[in-house]
């Protein structure tokens, strides 16, 4: 089944009509960035996508992964949430009433997620990275997880690897220093991946489609009450948000240089824009149900969620205008 990317705001209250071109409320929604990285819904703003609809978005510091960004929005210090699915499904199965806005990455063949070792590395399959330390942007998250996958895979113990937690910037120097065996750079980092591989003697071992094959990466996030109370603004921020996804595929060179400039104006490197592999979404930034589904079935499988406890539909409930393709 595939989900319109415009039907993946889920309004708490089936009243609700996300239908029409009402403009929303003034609302300002605010947001944690991520280092080398630039969201749809700030790129949505630099374009001036949200002109007109009552929204605008406000970067109010850096979140040093997704699950530092979803206990900010539990926590109602931000209003726009931002992690991996598997994150965002334990978050939701703890009790946080979250709904999936918009993938902001997909894994494919152009964008993924790159396990990457010095050149003179014996670490050459994923067998080899039993026992090895991994340095990774956060724990519990995407690339935690698709350690524990890729370990799985082979009939290794998921907790066969050791991983360490080294901010984006700093992943290419513990590698060159030897602190870690292998540093992992995100699909949301492409840039750090860029710009590491760019200097040479690195050798990858294995990426996440090879373990996951093309799926979604993660989802934007927000609360279902804030949904609730502020349908129209919800629309518009998916809908543009959309937009902007859409733009950066079909314009990566303007895209590179607009990121270039947005990373000089949060005090950041803009060389490495160039090296912006894009979102690697679907067009339309459509969601399938293995997107959810696949997490939720090796969650069920590693105990954290009971038989049958969610479903894909949960997290990406439909309302108003569906395009649904079975």
């Amino acid at each position: 089944m595939t989900y319109s990317f415009r039907t993946l705001l889920a309004a708490a209250a089936a009243s609700v009509a996300l239908t029409g071109t009402a403009q929303a409320d003034d609302v300002t929604l605010r947001f944690l960035a991520s280092h080398g990285g630039i969201s749809a819904h700030e790129l949505a703003q630099e374009l001036g996508y949200f002109d007109g609809t009552g929204v605008r978005v406000e970067n109010v510091g850096y979140a040093g992964g997704g699950p530092e960004s979803l206990f900010a929005l539990a926590a109602g210090s931000v209003d726009i949430g931002s992690a991996a699915t598997s994150a965002v499904i334990n978050s939701i199965a703890s009790g946080n009433d979250f709904v999936a806005a918009y993938p902001t990455n997909g894994i494919n063949d152009d964008v993924q997620s790159i396990f990457h070792v010095l050149e003179d590395s014996p670490i050459r399959s994923i067998e080899d990275i039993a026992g090895k330390t991994i340095a990774v942007n956060t724990l519990g998250a995407h690339l935690d997880y698709t350690v524990r996958e890729a370990l799985h895979s082979v009939g290794l113990p998921q907790n066969a690897a050791n991983l360490v937690v080294v901010p984006g910037p700093q992943l290419e120097q513990v590698l060159r220093s030897g602190q870690v065996d292998i540093s992992a750079f995100g699909y949301w980092q492409t840039t750090f991946e860029g710009a590491a591989r760019s200097h040479g003697g690195l050798r990858t071992v294995f990426d996440d489609t090879d373990v996951l094959g093309e799926i979604a990466g993660g989802f934007t996030v927000l609360r279902r009450d804030w949904v609730d109370a502020h349908p129209e603004a919800a629309r518009a921020f998916v809908e543009q948000s959309a937009r902007a996804l859409d733009y950066a595929r079909e314009h990566p060179e303007e895209t590179r240089e607009i990121f270039a400039r947005m990373l000089e104006e949060r005090g950041e490197n803009p060389e490495v824009a160039q090296y912006f592999a894009g979102y690697g979404v679907r067009p339309g930034g459509l969601a399938v149900d293995r997107d959810i589904q696949f997490w939720i079935d090796v969650l069920v499988r590693e105990g954290a969620l009971a038989e049958g406890q969610l479903a894909a539909s949960d997290i990406l409930l439909v309302t108003g205008d569906q395009n649904v393709t079975n």
